[in-house]
């Protein structure tokens, strides 16, 4: 039996309008998606769920991996980032995540939410692949993205993709998109492209602040951590800006 394999990537551009959190006390992903004491680890429920449609909940480790290689990446681009911030899990993106993902739809959305929001899509069918290998592909279109000189930003930076797209890997290292929050919805069919695909598996994941900011650089260049929003009060850890740690040689990945 022949294997399909799809995947399909869409970015929104936009801002968001909540206030950054810096309650956090440890860089790490496992502590950041534990439940609190006394309260049981479950899946998420999103609303507006159609009847028939079964959904693969994303487990407390699979949110992990997902946080965890976004912030690994993160912290490793190239030139360095003065002002990349550090990624935290957000129940409000994630569970927008998942109600969209049980619409089986190839699209983005909700429109209204795109708004102030970025968005990554990746949709498979055929042999299961993990939910890691559907968030790599996203950075595997770093080889084919030229991060703009400061000199060639004459007010806009040129974009410099030599690829079919190269917003999912932008915006996957856009300094000021510091939450995340996906899902996994399992579809019986879902159209894409005029061809009905079965049995798919379609990943989608939320971003606050929205990047991809049209004449933009991802981020800025410079020594790590030297260009942090105030709010960080100088906190830094592997290259990144974060709230309550004035170490940058903390190792978590």
């Amino acid at each position: 039996m022949a294997v399909l394999h799809l995947h399909l990537y869409l970015t929104a551009l936009g801002c968001w309008v909540t206030q950054l959190s810096s309650s956090l006390l440890l860089p790490n992903a496992t502590e950041l998606l534990s439940p609190p004491a006394g309260v049981a680890a479950g899946p998420l429920r999103g609303e507006g769920v159609p009847r028939g449609r079964r959904k693969r909940f994303l487990s407390p480790q699979d949110m992990g991996v997902i946080l965890d290689y976004h912030n690994q990446v993160r912290a490793q681009v190239s030139p360095p980032a003065a002002n990349m911030e550090y990624m935290v899990w957000d129940e409000r993106l994630a569970r927008a995540a998942e109600a969209w993902a049980a619409r089986c739809l190839w699209d983005h959305g909700p429109p209204e939410l795109m708004k102030y929001v970025g968005q990554n899509l990746s949709i498979q069918s055929g042999r299961y692949r993990s939910v890691l290998d559907m968030v790599k592909s996203w950075h595997q279109e770093k080889q084919h993205y030229s991060f703009p000189q400061p000199r060639e930003c004459n007010p806009r930076c040129p974009s410099r993709c030599s690829g079919s797209v190269c917003s999912h890997y932008t915006q996957m290292v856009w300094a000021t998109s510091s939450r995340l929050g996906c899902a996994l919805g399992t579809c019986a069919n879902v159209r894409v492209w005029g061809s009905t695909w079965r049995h798919a598996i379609l990943l989608v994941c939320n971003y606050a602040i929205k990047g991809n900011w049209l004449g933009e650089a991802p981020y800025k260049v410079g020594r790590p951590c030297s260009a942090c929003p105030p709010s960080y009060g100088g906190g830094c850890s592997n290259n990144m800006c974060f709230s309550g740690v004035k170490s940058n040689q903390v190792s978590w990945f």
